[in-house]
């Protein structure tokens, strides 16, 4: 399957790969604190901010999209600031990542969310009454106990990511080579006649990764969720 794909059904996944891997890598600090904060802390606006973080899964892709472009395109707020010092993201391999890691981060929140939930806030207060700070209670105590959930909030946005559509080609559009994923590139494919072949190709690729990542993650999940209970 790999060796039938052509250079650019490669590019597609490649560039699909690098994608995923930067959306979920620059998201994750980001999603930690914000699961974090949600689940432990109490503030003023705690569901606007809960909404605003879950919102992507509710609203239409293309709509997130959209907004996205208008926010970072070439005139928007964001985007023409980023024009005049070198570093456009509208309809590039980068405004993909960040749609990405948009689309995704909801579902990285609420996996790292619900795993610092089920620990037991007794055992942190132990440890703050022992002169430990805040952050070194999260580092020694919290951090060990949800590496499991953060790990699969990481492969479920990796495997989102992957995945992504509408609001990737409403803000990047679908350009061979430098903004075509894989789903844009399946898309592609269906709209010429022959190309049915190609696209299935890249149907199987995307299944057989994405699988891959979530049987990857339920196993070493199991394993740090072993380790930690022992």
């Amino acid at each position: 399957m790999i060796d039938a794909l052509t250079p650019a059904e490669w590019q597609a996944l490649n560039l699909s790969l690098r994608v995923s891997f930067w959306a979920t890598l620059c998201s994750l600090p980001i999603g930690v604190f914000t699961a974090y904060a949600l689940a432990r802390w109490t503030f003023p606006g705690k569901a606007i901010v809960n909404g605003l973080v879950h919102l992507p899964l509710v609203l239409p892709p293309v709509v997130t999209g959209y907004m996205l472009l208008i926010t970072f395109g070439p005139r928007g707020p964001i985007g023409s600031v980023l024009e005049a010092i070198g570093l456009p993201v509208a309809f590039r391999w980068s405004g993909a990542a960040l749609a990405a890691a948009i689309m995704a981060f909801p579902l990285m929140v609420r996996a790292i969310r619900l795993s610092i939930e089920a620990v037991d806030p007794k055992l942190e207060q132990a440890a703050a009454t022992l002169g430990a700070s805040r952050a070194w209670v999260f580092a020694t105590v919290t951090l060990p106990l949800v590496m499991p959930g953060i790990l699969a909030g990481t492969i479920l946005a990796f495997a989102k990511a992957m995945g992504e559509f509408g609001a990737t080609i409403t803000f990047v559009s679908n350009i061979p080579g430098q903004t075509q994923t894989l789903p844009t590139a399946i898309y592609a494919f269906l709209q010429i006649p022959g190309g049915e072949g190609a696209a299935l190709r890249l149907v199987v690729i995307a299944v057989v990764v994405s699988m891959g990542a979530l049987l990857v993650s339920e196993w070493v999940a199991r394993r740090l969720a072993a380790r930690v209970g022992s």
